[in-house]
């Protein structure tokens, strides 16, 4: 019989921890004594902590370890765990190592200009959702504050008719694959409960009812600041992109967070989020 400590240090394992594994009824003392409660441990107990120890630094949780021991798994649904455990680690390793790519293109950032971006750009994922939407061929983009106030009032006006209430931020979506000044095709959109007998039919007055896809990975950033400054939100969010592994792999979003375009006081600051779907190089 081994004293609780002495077994700690053959074990190479902190007395705390003995005392814990014993609570979850993973390595149970050989004899407590009844009237100090003192443990001891015998030397045929060993392997079974080492190998709790060596189950613990492949990365599976206690729990995991005590329902596998207590089981005793054949080595086919052992080899299923650990694989699930390694694909896990794996994903934390390419996790890591996007975020140390970000880190290093921010460093370089910093270098390169001297002082931070007014913008900060993080990658999320984007639900789909039901919308409707009326889309234009902008010739130029001189002409897009009239075409914009034309989608909008088609928009509008066949919500009322629809008698549908929307459920989400105004959104307008850039159909181009770089920047252009000429034939910029818009659609100016906002998200709809989802009238399923709707959806794939294009209604009176050029308005589309669609399903807008899911987006894995968009990167995103927010502009706060007056509408003709937008631009450089946009040159931040393809700077980051490009410095960052990345290449853009969809349409531009711009997500009106300030609220309708059509109560918007002209001249003054808005709040828009831009969004970007991405694709490693």
């Amino acid at each position: 019989m081994f004293k609780i400590g002495d077994f700690s240090r053959l074990g190479q394992v902190s007395v705390r921890m003995l005392r814990h594994y014993d609570d979850l009824g993973l390595l149970k003392p050989a004899h407590v004594d009844r009237f100090t409660d003192y443990r001891y441990y015998k030397i045929e107990q060993l392997p079974r902590l080492n190998r709790i120890l060596a189950l613990k630094d492949l990365g599976l949780t206690l729990e995991q370890i005590a329902n596998l021991l207590e089981k005793d798994l054949p080595s086919e649904q052992l080899q299923h765990l650990l694989q699930l455990k390694q694909e896990e680690l794996h994903q934390q390793l390419q996790d890591t190592q996007a975020r140390l790519n970000r880190l290093s293109a921010r460093l370089h950032q910093l270098e390169q200009e001297g002082q931070p971006s007014p913008y900060d750009v993080i990658v999320k994922s984007v639900p789909a959702c039901c919308i409707a939407s009326a889309r234009h061929i902008v010739p130029s983009a001189g002409e897009m504050p009239k075409y914009r106030g034309m989608l909008i009032r088609q928009l509008y006006n066949w919500l009322e008719q629809q008698n549908i209430t929307p459920i989400g931020h105004e959104m307008v979506i850039y159909h181009v694959s770089e920047y252009t000044e000429t034939n910029i095709d818009m659609e100016f959109t906002i998200a709809i409960p989802e009238p399923i007998q709707l959806i794939g039919e294009t209604a009176q007055g050029a308005i589309t009812v669609r399903q807008l896809p899911a987006i894995t990975q968009a990167a995103s950033v927010v502009h706060s600041g007056m509408i003709h400054d937008i631009t450089q939100a946009i040159a931040a969010l393809f700077t980051w992109i490009g410095t960052n592994g990345y290449s853009s792999n969809g349409a531009i979003r711009e997500i009106h967070l300030f609220g309708p375009e059509t109560v918007r006081v002209r001249d003054h600051p808005v709040v828009v989020e831009l969004q970007i779907p991405i694709a490693p190089f």
